[in-house]
Order: structure tokens, then sequence, then C-alpha cells
């Protein structure tokens, strides 16, 4: 791993890099919505009825937080005639792990995490 720089780290992110992160990182600062992730990462997808009855929240905030998910494009959203699903976008979550891992090594001078050449190509 090579040390970051804040040179290299602003190539990689540069300021289109950071206003397209921080939705993404807004969307991960609630405990329920990372509760929802969690969730989604221990099957393909579900419906918003599985969200519910896995938590003690009620369904229309559970309908919110998955939107807020879904616009910040971590979760994917699929319409179905009765019930509609959501999945976990597991390639966008790993960019935004990577985008976190450049950004940290270049405030604490710690090695770059290895990814993408672009941690930024799939969000």
């Amino acid at each position: 791993m090579n040390k970051a720089s804040p040179d290299i780290v602003t190539a990689t992110l540069g300021i289109e890099g950071h206003s397209a992160l921080a939705p993404r990182f807004a969307a991960l600062a609630h405990p329920a919505r990372l509760d929802i992730l969690r969730h989604l990462a221990e099957r393909d997808a579900c419906c918003n009825k599985d969200v519910v009855s896995r938590m003690n929240l009620a369904q229309s905030t559970v309908s919110q937080h998955l939107k807020v998910l879904v616009e910040a494009g971590l979760v994917r959203y699929t319409p179905e005639r009765q019930r509609s699903m959501y999945s976990l976008d597991r390639e966008a979550l790993a960019a935004v792990s990577h985008a976190l891992g450049c950004l940290v090594a270049c405030c604490c001078g710690s090695p770059m995490p290895s990814g993408p050449a672009d941690p930024l190509q799939d969000l």
C-alpha cells in the first residue's frame, strides 16, 4: 500500500467525489438504517414488511429509512406487483468503504487501502 497524501486523495476523490460521498455518509448516519443494511445483507432481497417485522419501528418509518438508502444508492428498489423488493447494493457499499478508507488514510497519514484506482467509479 502507498502512503496517502492529500494530493493523491484529492486526485482520487476530488470535489465531485466528496459531493457524491456526502449523501451516502448521511444515509449511513442513522442506527436504524445501519440495522436495515445488516438485515438486507443477510438475504438477496426482501420487502418492507420483512424489515418492519425485524425492527421495533412503524411501517412508515421503515419506508422512509428505505427511501433514504435507495436515494443514496446503497439499496436497490425493485417494484413488483403486490410487493416492492429491496436489496443491498454491495458494490456501492464497497465503493463507499474504499473511499472512506482513502479519506482516513489521507487524514491520518496511513497507507492507502488497496482497491479500484477510482473508488468513486461505482458511485
